[in-house]
């Protein structure tokens, strides 16, 4: 059994019927469940309020709090708590990079 608060999981990566909590101190726990159930948990979880999480390419659901870089050239995403000196990069494709800093400049 795993209890943490949502808030505190830096990604979601999808592996198969399963995917992976990573955390912004780099620890990781893997869920016996698939990344759509997890998007529609979160979905629920945060109704009516601005959506803590987002759906990046078919493999990330990030914390949009961490994201610090987009970097679309090497395709990466980096994602910090400016806490820890720990940086996550995450190899996202150009076009949901291109597609989250369009999301982001057009607000």
């Amino acid at each position: 059994m795993i209890k943490v608060k949502l808030e505190k999981v830096a990604y979601f990566e999808s592996d198969s019927n399963y995917c992976h909590a990573v955390f912004i101190n780099g620890a990781k726990a893997t869920l016996l469940t698939s990344l759509v159930n997890i998007e529609q948990l979160i979905s629920e979880r945060f109704r009516g309020e601005d959506p803590l999480f987002i759906r990046i390419g078919k493999r990330f659901i990030v914390n949009r709090r961490f994201i610090f870089q987009i970097n679309i050239p090497k395709q990466k995403l980096m994602l910090s708590d400016f806490v820890s000196p720990l940086i996550l990069e995450l190899s996202i494709s150009k076009e949901a990079l291109k597609n989250l800093k369009h999301l982001y400049t057009s607000n």
